[in-house]
């Protein structure tokens, strides 16, 4: 008998997440050299994760 998904192990449940927080979103703004000091936090252009 084979187990339900929803009960395999915590390391197959680790995903790549496809929405980044927002100061996630700032750093990855800071590498690409699109965030400037003193800029706002709000309305961020969209961006998709590194990989």
């Amino acid at each position: 008998m084979s187990r339900h998904r929803s009960l395999r192990g915590a390391s197959t449940l680790a995903a790549k997440r496809n929405v980044l927080k927002r100061l996630e979103r700032v750093e990855l703004l800071k590498k690409r050299g699109k965030w400037k000091e003193g800029d706002r936090a709000l309305g961020l252009p969209k961006t998709k994760p590194e990989g």
